[in-house]
């Protein structure tokens, strides 16, 4: 999908979430759900693609009990090509020439490892490169009848005079056959000192034809304090 075709679809979405929102998540059109996941701590991802998409790639949209807070487009590879952050207003958008090495998750399948080296830009002139690691375990796992494997990663985040921004670590989930990342627990630390850590895997699928399929709302863990907690967004 072309970047200014990309942004209406992700406003597109965003109006749908807007107070009186129906229970079922509507994505643009000319797109269709592919599967709604549960996440813990009270959030809920719908997973969509889009007639013009490149092939493989696929939009992931966030929810929590406010409504949608972030979307991302990743492609077949799990590059992160496009996000936006619906409070804000900031689109991140890849930078594929001032990627010195991209993420592949052919390569993490392959080998069990992948290390990558890649820039984005966004909406308000910041730049910001993104350096680390994918490492599968060995270890396999299923989850509401789903196969998933256990990946260790590390990402770093820097700015474009090169200072350290942030830090991810921890452990996520894949799926090959859906070619996806999912969240599992880390640990986020930034310049400021500032440290916390999370636990958000998946907890319920739900595909076409599937009570939940194309819902709306997060139904784990809503009744906790999300407030000092940092949200999933990027490669999640």
């Amino acid at each position: 999908m072309k970047t200014g075709s990309a942004i209406l679809a992700v406003s597109a979405v965003l109006a749908g979430a807007a107070p009186g929102r129906a229970e079922t998540f509507t994505p643009p059109a000319g797109c269709e759900v592919l599967v709604t996941v549960q996440l813990r701590q009270c959030t809920v991802a719908n997973h969509y693609r889009c007639a013009d998409d490149a092939p493989g790639a696929r939009w992931i949209s966030y929810a929590d009990g406010s409504g949608i807070y972030f979307t991302s487009l990743i492609d077949a590879e799990t590059r992160w090509m496009e996000s936006y952050a619906h409070e804000t207003g900031e689109v991140d958008l890849l930078d594929e020439a001032g990627s010195t090495d991209h993420a592949s998750f052919s390569a993490l399948l392959t080998t069990g490892r992948d290390d990558y080296d890649f820039v984005t830009a966004n909406n308000f002139g910041e730049v910001r490169r993104y350096r680390g690691f994918d490492r599968l375990t060995g270890e396999r796992v299923t989850i509401d009848g789903v196969p998933l494997e256990r990946c260790e990663f590390d990402l770093s985040a820097f700015d474009g005079a090169g200072n350290f921004v942030s830090r991810r670590r921890g452990m996520q989930y894949v799926n090959r056959e859906m070619r996806v990342f999912f969240g599992d627990t880390e640990t986020f630390d930034n310049a400021q000192g500032d440290s916390v850590t999370t636990a958000q895997p998946p907890a319920s699928f739900a595909f076409p034809g599937e009570d939940g399929f194309a819902a709306a709302e997060p139904i784990f863990d809503c009744d906790m304090l999300m407030t000092a907690l940092p949200r999933i967004g990027g490669r999640s």
